[in-house]
């Protein structure tokens, strides 16, 4: 299996994939940690990490898979939602609770 096939995979196999330095439990970076906290306050309790740091070529070729340079990314639903900025600004407005709660009821 390719490497786009396996990030593939991981985003459409779970409803919250989140792609990180680190785990959800051990964070290794800051915006990291920092969405892993907004996700958790969101609710979400189904939450998939993926450690980019065990995993170099899932590193390597995300950014072009998701056409997104920077981790953490946040996908929903398959949907790239985006970085720590974005996730913090949803979880601020209220969104990221909404869009946790819907994939937690189907």
């Amino acid at each position: 299996m390719s490497v786009m096939d396996r990030i593939k995979a991981e985003v459409e196999g779970h409803p919250i994939v989140l792609f990180m330095k680190g785990t959800a439990q051990f964070p290794m970076c800051g915006f990291s940690s920092r969405a892993v906290q907004a996700l958790k306050a969101a609710g979400a309790t189904q939450l998939h990490a993926v450690n980019v740091l065990e995993d170099p070529e899932v590193r390597a070729n995300l950014p072009r898979y998701s056409n997104w340079p920077t981790f953490p990314q946040l996908f929903i639903n398959g949907e790239l939602i985006g970085g720590c900025d974005i996730t913090l600004e949803l979880f601020e407005s209220g969104e990221l609770a909404r869009m946790v709660s819907e994939t937690q009821a189907q």
